[in-house]
This record gives C-alpha cells, sequence and structure tokens, in this order.
C-alpha cells in the first residue's frame, strides 16, 4: 500500500489563484492611480518677485514666502512677474515646515 494518495488537482486551486491575481492586480492599480493624482501638480498663476536668474530659469519668491523655480524669463531680480506655481508643493512644504 501506498501512503501517497495521488488526487487530480480541482479546478477551485486555479479558480482562487484566479482570484487572488485579481485582488492583487486591483490593490495595484489603485495605488498606481492614488499616487499620480496626488503627485500630478495643480498649478495656479501667481504673482512672483525674481530673486536670481540662473542657467536653469528665473528664482522667484511668491508673496507668501515660497521659492519657486519658474523657468526662462525676461526679467531682471526685483521685477514682479506672473508664473505658474504649483500649489501642492507648496502645501508639501508647508507639511514640513510649519513655521
Amino acid at each position: 500500500m501506498s501512503s501517497f494518495n495521488k488526487k487530480p488537482k480541482k479546478s477551485s486551486d486555479k479558480k482562487s489563484l484566479l482570484i487572488i491575481s485579481s485582488i492583487l492586480a486591483t490593490v495595484g492599480l489603485s495605488l498606481v492611480a492614488y499616487m499620480l493624482f496626488f503627485t500630478a501638480p495643480e498649478e495656479n498663476m501667481e504673482l512672483v518677485k525674481v530673486i536670481a536668474v540662473t542657467d536653469d530659469g528665473c528664482i522667484g519668491e511668491t508673496l507668501d514666502g515660497f521659492s519657486v523655480n519658474i523657468g526662462e524669463c525676461n526679467a531682471q531680480p526685483g521685477q514682479y512677474v506672473d508664473a505658474l506655481v504649483d500649489q501642492k508643493a507648496k502645501d508639501r512644504a508647508t507639511a514640513m515646515n510649519p513655521t
């Protein structure tokens, strides 16, 4: 007598593997969508004072004290220009340094 019983695999094993795979795929896609939503920029037009002109573009300071790289501009330090500023980056900077 053999101590091993050879039983054919049931189709329920394949179904459970399919269910687990689909749950993991759904969770993974949900995490990717979440990260894309919260890292996508939310840009607002703000009045910015140019504080420096570099090779990478103009560095400006918003009226509430955040420094931003506004890209290429034809301004001199001390001038005010309208520029797109990422609101989410400002919110993250405030959360990191709440003073």
